[in-house]
Formats: structure tokens, sequence, C-alpha cells
């Protein structure tokens, strides 16, 4: 976690769409997938990508290959999270093909977000959430809880992205609610294998946007940093 230890880059600066259009998107995306079953889904999944696709045509090599990061770490994490690990299931038991696109765009809605935050938030957002995680925890209602708020410490300390990691909580949590209320996907209260509880959403859900966007800033960071390398290198 060490390796992001720099902002997360300005990938907003000049956006190819308004950010209120990711929103739209998702709002009537997940209406969509659920209430027309026939064809619904596969029609989600060509507008997100074709989104999806429309911004990395117009944006610049730094946003283009985030986002193509965000996309492969989102593949694998639901592959891993929903059919490995059984944490939750979409309504079909499958993964929805505009599920990792619309992590993309998620990722460039938060970043968008968060420049418009002031820094108060980046700890207003834990310490808020820390009485009711625990007190879920404590009367066993959610006691996944405590391990994904743990984990949304170590992205907060280790990183200088915290901004970024705030938002993305309370946007993926909103997310989440609206998900699961409208039937799109549901969280098992059984966590499978480890004897954990969780809720529907969990309050805490927004720490796996968080671990992905981390992922996504640390590799770009990383990245950079090798490039710099190899052009002194050169430059020697």
């Amino acid at each position: 976690m060490n390796s992001a230890t720099t902002p997360a880059p300005d990938h907003t600066a000049a956006l190819p769409l308004p950010a209120w259009s990711i929103v739209a998107l998702i709002t009537i995306g997940l209406l969509v997938d659920q209430h027309i079953p026939s064809g619904g889904q596969d029609a989600v999944s060509v507008v997100t990508w074709a989104m999806l696709l429309f911004w990395l045509a117009r944006s610049t090599p730094d946003t283009r290959t985030s986002m193509i990061l965000c996309v492969a770490f989102a593949t694998a994490g639901e592959i891993f999270l929903s059919l490995g690990w059984g944490l939750y299931e979409y309504r079909l038991n499958n993964i929805p093909l505009f599920v990792p696109p619309a992590h993309a765009l998620v990722f460039v809605l938060g970043i968008a977000i968060s420049k418009r935050m002031p820094d108060s938030i980046i700890w207003a957002v834990p310490l808020a959430a820390a009485p009711p995680v625990i007190a879920l925890a404590w009367i066993g209602a959610d006691t996944m809880g405590l391990i994904l708020y743990t984990l949304l410490l170590l992205c907060m300390i280790f990183s200088q992205g915290r901004k970024l990691y705030a938002v993305m909580f309370m946007l993926s949590l909103g997310l989440e609610i609206y998900g699961t209320a409208v039937g799109n996907w549901y969280w098992l209260h059984n966590v499978p294998v480890t004897g954990w509880t969780t809720l529907n959403p969990p309050l805490a859900a927004g720490t796996f946007y968080c671990m992905l966007d981390m992922l996504v800033v640390t590799t770009m960071n990383a990245r950079r940093r090798r490039n710099s390398s190899g052009a002194q290198l050169q430059a020697g």
C-alpha cells in the first residue's frame, strides 16, 4: 500500500460527458435490468460499454489507462467476490456485462465529486461510520463490517488519495442501497467460509470500491515511476 503515496491523478479536467450522465445511466440502467427481463440486461450492457468507449476515445492517455485498469481489476474482483467467494449474487446468478465498465465510470464520477468536496470529508466519513459499524458488529448483524472498516482505515492512512476514498465510500454505499433495493443483486447474510455475518448491503461495502480505486491509483503511480526511471536512464 505504501506505493500509493501520491494523490489520485486528475482525470476530470475535461470530461467528454457531464458527470450526471453516469448517474442517469446507473439509475435508469438498473431499473431496466430489473424490470425488462427480455433483453433488458443486454441493452444496458451495450449502452454502458458504449459510454465507456466514448469516454476512452475522448480522454487523455492517463485517463484511458486508469479506466482500462479499473475494468480489469473490477472484473477480477467480481469473479472472486461473487462467483468465487459468494459474498453476493446477481439477479440472474451471473456477472452482468455492464458491471465492469460501470465500475470505471463510477471511478471517474468519484474523482469528479471529490474535487468539489472540502478536505474535512476525509476523516468525517470514517468517524461517522465508526459507531454504526461497531454497533452492528456488537449485536452480530454485520461482523464483516469491522473487517471492511479496518481495511478502509488502512486505505486512508497509507494513501494520499484519502478524499477520493471518503467520497467513494459514501457514493458506493448509495449505489449498493439502490441496487439491492431495486433487486439487481443481494448480499448473503452468512458470509461463506468465514462464519461472519453481513447486511444487504453491508454498511461498509464501500471499502471494496476504495480498494479497487487504490489498486488503480497504486498501479498508475508505479507505472509513472517506471517510465520516469526509464527516461532518466535513456537521458543518462
